[in-house]
């Protein structure tokens, strides 16, 4: 029976202290890994986790993180649901993706590793679609595997309820030993201490604050896996920080990784594609909804930008409108430059993304423009800042958002917010500050009412 011992691992450095087992696969053999995302979520979260296993020797082609055409899960996983996806069609694409990559490296078997709702189709295909042949290394980071909430006769129907005839399937024992895992597959879950906001014992942050979930902070935890902690991080930094990549990292290859660093390439490539929002036919009404669809005839334009004022250096440095296939790039970006993405596209504001320099090359650099909504079209600017690999702590984090500590609408505790938005009611061309962990970006504000949307995107 594997190990269920708990490794507690800090933030320095070093970060994995786990014992190899003499099984597991070389780094020269470099086996292909297949990263799966989370309910709502694109293949761009695992931009720095690809970055950081490149910079530890894997190579670029056999790293493969996949794109789920309508992320989010159903409300009723057996309903039909405009723009979502029921547990089974999220199995059924993973495993046609899984025998793709299969197919294109030659190899017999890949790694997965997932965040969050990943983790369910990652589960639910070595269990039930055949995949426990196909998959050496399943690992699980932030996956709220026995429910965000499992509360008897309360929206059992949908998928992350932990006494729904879903989750209660995947958890229920495979063999004398009790063992929630399938194998032969080797298993790894990694979960936050008491950080993750979907494994709390109190419905605060799914809008039921008082109210008992019957979740504990180890519910990401499967008997027979072996179940690393981090403390401190939050729900997506079980998959994206650097303590989960070394976690990872050492799972599949028996030894600690060299360094949990991106190494800078001196030449960059940077391409992905424009994807944009759907509205549900059946209620207009309810608002924008999620998903990776390409949103042909968009244009893209980037600009290069002075970090200390936000302002665009010389002419455009790319543009492109883009096709059906939503693709856009190579754009050969210049090390240690900060760039402006400008997306336009009718039906949508003006977004103007504001980045980091790039340390290395992607290619999944997938965006989309926003909506501006309807209170807001008064404003004079608007202003998003976004962390998508994370969340924000007030109580853990150093970071201002145009001089205010903590940014508007982070909570004084608990990481359970991922974005924080500066609503300007005065027209001044300005720039706009802010600052995470040491990460430090600058944009401009645009005239909302002439339909302009500012976000500044952390990378790390």
């Amino acid at each position: 029976m594997p190990s269920r011992r708990y490794f507690f691992l800090g933030v320095a450095a070093s970060l994995a202290l786990l014992t190899g087992c003499a099984t597991q696969p070389t780094l020269e053999q470099a086996p292909p890994i297949l990263f799966v995302h989370g309910n709502g979520d694109t293949a761009a979260l695992w931009q720095t986790t690809l970055w950081r296993f490149e910079s530890n020797g894997w190579p670029r082609e056999r790293l493969h993180a996949i794109e789920l055409p309508y992320p989010l899960a159903r409300d009723d996983d057996s309903k039909e649901q405009a723009g979502r996806t029921s547990t089974a069609q999220a199995m059924a694409y993973l495993k046609a993706e899984v025998e793709k990559v299969r197919q294109q490296t030659g190899a017999n078997q890949v790694v997965l590793f997932s965040n969050s709702r990943g983790g369910y189709a990652i589960r639910n295909y070595i269990q039930n679609g055949g995949g426990a042949a196909s998959v050496s290394h399943a690992i699980l980071g932030g996956a709220p595997n026995h429910g965000v909430w499992a509360i008897k006769g309360f929206r059992e129907a949908n998928e992350f309820s932990g006494t729904g005839p879903f989750l209660s399937g995947l958890n229920a024992p495979k063999n004398e030993h009790g063992d929630e895992v399938t194998g032969p597959v080797k298993w790894l879950t990694i979960r936050s201490e008491r950080n993750d906001k979907f494994a709390q014992p109190d419905g605060v942050w799914i809008g039921a604050k008082g109210t008992a979930t019957n979740v504990t902070f180890a519910g990401p935890e499967l008997k027979g896996a072996r179940n690393v902690v981090l403390p401190l991080m939050d729900h997506r930094e079980t998959s994206f920080s650097p303590a989960a990549f070394a976690a990872a990292y050492e799972f599949i290859v028996g030894k600690r990784p060299a360094n949990v660093g991106i190494a800078p390439e001196s030449q960059i490539a940077l391409s992905g594609h424009i994807t944009g929002l759907g509205v549900d036919s059946q209620d207009p009404k309810s608002g924008n909804f999620v998903n990776n669809l390409p949103l042909p005839g968009a244009q893209l334009t980037i600009y290069e930008t002075d970090p200390a004022s936000g302002s665009r250096v010389g002419a455009a440095a790319y543009a492109k409108q883009v096709g059906i296939d939503g693709a856009w790039g190579p754009f050969a970006a210049r090390a240690g430059a900060a760039y402006e993405f400008e997306i336009s596209a009718p039906g949508y504001a003006i977004t103007h993304i504001y980045r980091s320099p790039f340390a290395r090359s992607s290619a999944v650099l997938n965006m989309h423009p926003d909506r501006i909504a309807d209170a807001d079209r008064e404003l004079k600017s608007i202003v998003v800042l976004s962390r998508p690999r994370g969340y924000f702590d007030a109580e853990r984090d150093k970071m201002s958002f145009d001089g205010q500590t903590p940014p508007p609408g982070v909570p004084p505790s608990g990481a359970g917010v991922a974005s924080s938005t500066l609503k300007l009611t005065q027209a001044v061309d300005r720039a706009v500050q802010a600052e995470f962990n040491g990460e430090r970006l600058t944009g401009r504000t645009w005239n909302a009412a002439e339909q302009h949307l500012v976000v500044l995107e952390l990378t790390y």
